[in-house]
């Protein structure tokens, strides 16, 4: 399968604090960084994002992870946040989804969490290299270690443990201990990720085991799956102009993998993209092996064409 993982930048872990991020947070962070750039290195922030000092810090991670806000150089060589293009977008007052009320959105956001190899390697390895259906913590715990010896990453056993933890409650509705979801009582601690809403992963108490749920995603709109495949193939593809079908479906980092979809469902996707892409992407069959076939090698166009696909898509909704 393609491997395209290259840690260009230095991984970082736990600036989630352990919290995973909930309803409002991105569109807080948003505003508060749009008003003032260095709100997070400010004590102000306490009252400004109206949470404590964890949950800013933790504010600060998601924002940078999903992509919504990006850091750059400073005066004095110190490191500000800005709105990112992409949170400019989606998250500001009047942008395409600044509530985060359309499914499309979350599957964008966890795209964008699977792409983010400094702020959610976690994510992306979880999603992009490991294989099996079935899991426990212990399993991913084991998985996780050799891929960071493999890719140079120091790690320590508790630093791993916790990645996991925050990384299944992104995704999985918290459980109490007596392995009941948490329901009535509102705690800080369990409350969920919206992710949850995309129903990925699923917790199988009878086997004390996790699942993910494998499928066609009715809820994953065709524009948002085409424009991940575009970005996909922007990185595996420069210099060919036909890509496997089971690199889209298999492939490290693939929409198949990082979407869990099963091949006839890719396949699906695929042969509705002639049109959507304006001819960019079709799916043929020669001598017996499915391709994509792509009329550019540039890899900037097929970045455009993802980008214009998610604008017209939310321009529909």
């Amino acid at each position: 399968m393609t491997n395209y993982l290259h840690l260009t930048v230095k991984p970082s872990f736990g600036g989630h604090e352990k919290f995973v991020f909930r309803d409002g947070w991105l569109k807080k962070g948003v505003d508060a960084v749009s008003v003032e750039p260095g709100i997070f290195s400010d004590d102000q922030a306490l009252v400004v994002l109206g949470v404590g000092k964890n949950m800013v810090r933790s504010i600060r991670h998601w924002c940078l992870a999903t992509g919504v806000c990006e850091e750059s150089d400073g005066p004095d060589r110190k490191r500000s946040i800005g709105v990112s293009s992409f949170g400019r977008q989606l998250m500001i007052d009047g942008g395409w989804d600044p509530f985060m009320e359309d499914s499309g959105t979350l599957w964008v956001l966890h795209w964008q969490l699977t792409e983010n190899l400094q702020r959610s390697l976690v994510w992306h390895l979880i999603f992009g290299r490991f294989y099996d259906v079935e899991f426990t913590k212990l399993q991913l715990g084991q998985f996780l270690s050799r891929q960071f010896e493999r890719l140079g990453v120091t790690t320590t056993p508790g630093m791993v443990a916790r990645e996991i933890d925050c990384f299944v409650r992104t995704y999985a509705p918290t459980r109490t201990n007596s392995g009941k979801i948490n329901s009535g009582k509102i705690n800080e601690e369990t409350l969920e990720c919206p992710l949850t809403e995309l129903d990925l992963i699923r917790f199988v108490p009878q086997d004390n085991v996790y699942r993910f749920n494998i499928g066609a995603k009715p809820n994953l709109p065709d524009a948002v799956f085409a424009h991940a495949l575009l970005y996909y193939i922007a990185h595996i593809a420069q210099h060919r102009r036909t890509v496997a079908v089971d690199e889209c479906v298999y492939g490290e980092g693939s929409p198949g993998q990082v979407f869990r979809m099963d091949e006839n469902s890719v396949v699906e996707r695929l042969e509705r993209l002639t049109e959507l892409t304006s001819g960019q992407i079709r799916l043929q069959e020669s001598a017996g092996l499915n391709q994509l076939y792509i009329s550019t090698e540039q890899s900037s166009l097929l970045l455009d064409t993802a980008q214009r696909l998610l604008e017209e898509y939310y321009a529909r909704n």
